[in-house]
């Protein structure tokens, strides 16, 4: 793929927005943490979704029956490469892997990887909090873990432990509207925390990400091409109040009165799981702008 100008992509663009927040999700499931800035991998934010959490048997957990994990809080420090935990009632932890951390074949959805096992300290840490044995691995960056191409098509894209795809994408005025919704209706001031998106874009309606064949950013170093591929369905993390790991329904009884998907049978959707056409390497920031063209069927 020849790489594209802004001049170019600004020309023929459809919309017009900016970014408006970037979040990176070290610890699959556990809360994120908004960055100003970030470098953009081929696999996605770097550092998003590089730790994992998972049972003795090696396969992953998450909110969906651990909810508490959401008030786990990780901090990523020397330029990203040392993860440090806090949680509620517990001592901040700073995880420090054995000098050759043991391999270990792990489970994330239908996916079998290889992860690298960050210690007993960490897992004494983590099992106190979930109140489950269970340990921390990191990604093998050695590997790859690619994404489906029933959905990709002519890319071969690959992502650490997200659900499936290097990035997710949804706009502010989306988390407005849902958020009038659940509040007509009786409910709590919700945000978009709760659908954990890498970015979030300004000036865009409410759900246009659903309509972009593809997305560009302007960067310092050049620009950085987004192709959304697949509708991110809905389990029931949205019904987990981040700030408190108490679920309601709230969210998900809003979501079911406008956000059922046909391309997905049905099922409810909300923002757009993307992959990198161009740009790897660059780095993305709050406020940059960017430009999008509308897919026509």
């Amino acid at each position: 793929m020849a790489a594209a100008s802004w001049d170019a992509v600004e020309t023929s663009a459809d919309v017009q927005g900016r970014i408006a927040q970037l979040w990176v999700y070290p610890v699959k499931s556990c809360a994120g943490v908004q960055v100003p800035a970030v470098r953009l991998d081929a696999t996605g934010l770097a550092q998003d979704r590089e730790w994992m959490v998972v049972d003795p048997e090696g396969v992953f957990l998450t909110q969906r029956s651990h909810p508490r994990m959401v008030l786990i809080q990780p901090e990523l420090l020397d330029g990203g490469e040392v993860l440090a935990l806090q949680a509620p009632g517990q001592v901040r932890h700073v995880v420090q892997p054995p000098a050759e951390a043991a391999l270990q074949q792990v489970e994330v959805w239908d996916d079998r990887v290889t992860g690298h096992d960050q210690g007993d300290a960490v897992a004494g840490w983590l099992s106190a909090f979930l109140g489950t044995d269970c340990r921390l691995v990191r990604f093998d960056r050695s590997r790859q873990r690619p994404c489906s191409r029933k959905w990709t098509g002519d890319v071969a894209a690959s992502t650490f432990f997200a659900d499936g795809y290097p990035l997710l994408v949804t706009t502010t005025a989306a988390g407005s509207e849902l958020a009038e919704r659940v509040q007509s209706a009786g409910g709590p001031h919700v945000d978009l925390l709760r659908f954990r998106a890498n970015l979030v874009l300004d000036g865009l309606e409410a759900h246009e990400e659903d309509h972009l064949a593809q997305l560009h950013i302007r960067t310092a170093g050049g620009v950085v091409t987004l192709r959304p591929v697949k509708p991110c369905t809905r389990c029931p993390i949205p019904d987990i109040d981040p700030a408190t790991a108490a679920s309601s329904l709230d969210v998900s009884t809003a979501l079911a009165a406008y956000r059922a998907d046909a391309r997905m049978d049905g099922a409810i959707t909300f923002g757009m799981n993307a992959i990198v056409l161009q740009g790897a390497g660059l780095v993305l920031e709050a406020g940059q702008p960017m430009v999008g063209e509308l897919a026509f069927d």
